[in-house]
């Protein structure tokens, strides 16, 4: 099949951060790329999830913010680590935090819901590439963070599905290995007892 979705389907890798670069979205790119998104799969239509955009000034006073908690959280720490801190938001010359909003509702469960939110965030990073910008999707340590998530304009009760870098790479990227298919397949033999 010479389907150029398929081909991309098939070769789609992440940008590491060291390797973005300008340019990035402009604001119209940027909203479509976030209507794209969320046309994802939501059962029962809850929209449990929303976007905040990190620009620039954001991203080095969350940084400064970032770098402060994690001295909280680790103790002293060498320049090194504390400038990886600082530059959080700013490897790339978007971030994109696709946020898991929770919504009450009687049969659809919070699980369900949060991969709702997973989805969106996978479905940003193709919207990216579509658009021939590059993508990394990554969350860390401040995401399982009460005080992080706050940082980063979370609510409590929200969680952070991913934050989506968005620029450019001038750069052949390697594929990393990929998962042995065939050692994931089976078919069903029957119910597990437990």
């Amino acid at each position: 099949m010479n389907n150029p979705v398929v081909e991309y389907l098939k070769t789609r890798r992440s940008v590491p951060l060291t390797m973005m670069s300008g340019p990035g979205p402009d604001r119209d790119v940027l909203r479509s790329l976030l209507e794209i998104a969320a046309r994802s799969p939501d059962h029962g239509r809850l929209e449990p999830w929303r976007f905040i955009v990190y620009g620039e000034d954001a991203g080095r006073e969350i940084g400064e913010k970032l770098a402060a908690r994690a001295v909280e959280r680790n103790g002293s720490m060498a320049e090194e680590q504390m400038q990886r801190e600082r530059n959080r938001l700013l490897r790339a010359p978007v971030a994109i935090g696709v946020v898991f909003v929770p919504r009450e509702h009687e049969t659809i469960p919070e699980w369900e819901q949060f991969l709702a939110a997973g989805a969106v965030a996978m479905n940003l990073v193709h919207a990216v590439h579509a658009h021939g910008f590059r993508a990394n999707w990554v969350t860390g340590w401040y995401s399982d963070d009460e005080r992080g998530r706050a940082i980063l304009g979370l609510a409590p009760h929200e969680r952070m599905a991913g934050v989506v870098h968005i620029g450019s790479c001038d750069r052949e990227v390697p594929d990393r290995p990929r998962p042995d298919i065939d050692a994931m397949i089976s078919d069903y033999a029957g119910e597990h007892g437990g």
